[in-house]
């Protein structure tokens, strides 16, 4: 491969100037440009001006590519034909060094790492550096699958139980920071195994913002759910009530017992804590519900507050006593939910403020998609499949109070469905 001779007699010169940069980076582009020209010259079967019977179309130009590299940024003239298309295997797009650089970018990204660090990181793999609008510009390639992800089909398997909550975080809208929800659902299915269902970023938690989502999911497929777990908000509490017909809502304990302790002192919180946390003890349904009475009219005297909140709260505090003990430590709680919550934060703080909504989503969905896929390549199941069977039929639910002790003839239905 023969290099232009006033090419070569250029670097001689730099060579005698000491300049090792430059002397390098001017290296690295001609030979660049040579491996262009050289491939050019397979493709169209013929060198400039060549005339032979193997050539399948004509040089019409050349249009300039950046290429950035370890020693700076080059510019190599890519030969334009008459006829088809042209360009060289070795800066195809995603290729070589580019898709291990722009991986290494959107991983950082997902990871939580800022623009700004992206940067150093960039440079430290022997890079000129990245634009903050160059990292947006690639992680935007991500959008496909993020798209993907919320809007696959979900009636596969049914998701016989539902876990919903909400995180938030710092958005710059029309030049103002505001903080946006990001909503989060998970289920469990069929089988015991956990899956991601959707998310969506909104302004706040609205009944109208929750029952478009949960009817997305709806629409998508989702069937099955016997018992939906989540906060006491009551936006999401008419929204479930109003797309999820059928299902029982289980009060998260965690989230009510912030709201009990709320009601009473500093020094009287544990004891407090400690007396609610016996209902959740208790070996069978009737005993659960039994216990919230006792329990209030225990508190009713010193903390008549909370007794009445435990009445009020007492049929959808217990809902998941209607379903197999073995679930009960894993469905009366969003503390599973909880946790990924706090794994998009950690994620979010590294960034503060986003500039817009859809990059929020974008990192929040990402998050999110890394563990549904680490779900769904464990071995491990949120609920064994055994258990998941006692779930046919499924337990009646509901969400007025029961009785503390059982009607005959409800104890001879539950005989005959235990026998």
């Amino acid at each position: 491969m023969a290099l232009d001779q006033s090419a070569l007699l250029e670097l001689v010169e730099m060579l005698k100037a000491g300049d090792d940069g430059e002397l390098m980076r001017r290296l690295l582009g001609t030979m660049l440009q040579a491996l262009v020209d050289a491939e050019a010259t397979a493709f169209i079967g013929a060198e400039p001006h060549e005339r032979t019977e193997t050539r399948t179309t004509q040089r019409n130009g050349s249009r300039e590519k950046m290429v950035t590299t370890g020693v700076g940024d080059l510019t190599v003239k890519i030969p334009k034909t008459r006829t088809g298309s042209f360009f060289p295997a070795l800066l195809a797009p995603r290729r070589r060094i580019d898709v291990a650089l722009h991986a290494v970018i959107c991983q950082a990204f997902v990871e939580g790492v800022s623009t700004r660090r992206v940067d150093d990181l960039v440079v430290a793999m022997g890079g000129t550096g990245v634009s903050k609008s160059e990292v947006s510009r690639i992680c935007a390639q991500l959008d496909g699958d993020v798209a993907a992800f919320r809007t696959r089909p979900l009636d596969e398997i049914a998701f016989p139980y539902v876990f919903c909550d909400a995180t938030y975080c710092k958005v710059r809208i029309n030049k103002r920071v505001v903080s946006q929800a990001v909503v989060i659902a998970t289920g469990v299915s069929a089988d015991g195994r956990r899956e991601v269902l959707g998310c969506a970023v909104g302004d706040s938690e609205t009944e109208e913002f929750w029952t478009e989502f949960l009817r997305e999911l709806r629409d998508r497929g989702l069937t099955g759910v016997q018992l939906v777990i989540s906060d006491a908000h009551r936006g999401l509490v008419n929204a479930i009530a109003a797309t999820l017909q059928g299902a029982a809502w289980q009060r998260c304990r965690v989230h009510f017992m912030r709201n009990a302790l709320a009601k009473v002192s500093k020094g009287h919180a544990e004891m407090v804590a400690a007396t609610i946390r016996t209902i959740f003890a208790q070996p069978g349904l009737a005993q659960v519900r039994t216990q919230v009475d006792l329990v209030a009219d225990m508190l009713a005297e010193q903390f008549p507050a909370v007794a009445e909140l435990l009445r009020d709260a007492k049929a959808d505090l217990t809902a998941f006593a209607d379903f197999p003990k073995l679930h009960w430590p894993k469905i009366w709680s969003t503390n599973p939910l909880e946790r990924l919550n706090r794994e998009v934060k950690r994620r979010t703080d590294v960034v503060g403020i986003f500039p817009n909504s859809p990059a929020l989503l974008r990192l929040s969905a990402c998050v999110l998609i890394e563990a549904h896929d680490e779900w769904q390549d464990s071995d491990r199941r949120y609920l064994s499949e055994e258990s998941m069977a006692l779930l046919n039929p499924p337990a009646p639910t509901v969400l007025e109070p029961r009785p503390t002790t059982p009607t005959p003839d409800t104890a001879r239905k539950e005989i005959a469905a235990t026998a």
